[in-house]
């Protein structure tokens, strides 16, 4: 299978992407080195291709500048067990500006009891920001984990609640 990749900057950060001809494989998080998607998937066969990766960049920016809402891309999820798809999917469905714990998502796919398991599908997430993860919180409303970083999650969510621009 070939994996197309591109780098994609906003306010002094760089993300990597990665796509197949099947949609998006894989947002990274800010300024980590092209190996991280290592931990995925294997990468020693990318391209880089800036035209496959146009229509990501593009929603990304409106995304991060606060003029999008959601994200209108195909994603290629092949990579992920059946649990972790179901928590992805899941994800989408919860909307900007809005927080879910990680009980509640466990609770939404019909797995009250495997809330650790959902803990480590929303970890797993490749697209991050994308399928905004970043809405999951803990029980007791602290931020939790994020691949991205806490400040990118905590950004993130100010971004939601105030829909300016992401700073951080």
């Amino acid at each position: 299978m070939e994996l197309y990749y591109d780098i994609f900057k906003f306010n002094d950060h760089q993300y990597y992407l990665i796509a197949s001809d099947s949609g998006l494989c894989f947002v990274g998080s800010p300024d980590a080195e092209l190996a991280e998607a290592d931990g995925f998937f294997a990468t020693d066969n990318l391209t880089r291709n800036p035209d496959k990766l146009a229509q990501v960049k593009t929603q990304l920016q409106e995304f991060l500048s606060g003029s999008r809402q959601n994200f209108d891309l195909a994603l290629d999820a092949q990579f992920g067990t059946p649990l972790q798809r179901k928590v992805w999917q899941t994800l989408t469905t919860i909307k900007y500006g809005e927080t879910l714990t990680y009980q509640q998502l466990a609770h939404r796919i019909g797995h009250p009891t495997a809330i650790r398991a959902v803990a480590s599908a929303v970890g797993r997430n490749p697209w991050m920001i994308v399928v905004p993860c970043h809405r999951v919180i803990r029980t007791d409303h602290t931020m939790g984990g994020y691949r991205g970083g806490l400040p990118l999650k905590t950004a993130l969510l100010k971004l939601e609640s105030s829909r300016t621009a992401l700073t951080f």
